[in-house]
């Protein structure tokens, strides 16, 4: 389960929470999506996608914007895979703790 938390520093370290928790996150969903055999047609998407991801939380905390439109791609990509769901699900909670949506 992810773990949620204020924006505090990781112990030994400068690092916001939330980059933690979404890296923990993207992880686990890319290695649950590694496993499931099953081919589907999106897959490469969800897989590119959730390597950008990645790479934007190794490298600091991620632009909120990009962030949001990796998860509606990830989510357009794997939304009907129900053994993927859970882990998706710990993406999206991750993504959300940057803050909410721009208001049009």
């Amino acid at each position: 389960m992810l773990r949620i938390s204020g924006q505090r520093a990781v112990a030994g370290g400068d690092e916001d929470q939330r980059v933690a928790d979404l890296r923990t996150a993207v992880s686990r969903l890319r290695r649950e999506l590694a496993a499931y055999r099953a081919e589907f047609p999106d897959r490469v998407i969800a897989e590119d996608e959730l390597a950008a991801l990645a790479a934007m939380a190794a490298h600091g905390v991620p632009e909120v914007p990009r962030l949001r439109r990796s998860l509606l791609v990830i989510a357009g990509a794997v939304g009907s895979v129900s053994a993927l769901a859970r882990g998706l699900s710990d993406v999206r909670t991750a993504v959300e703790r940057f803050g909410e949506p721009p208001r049009r």
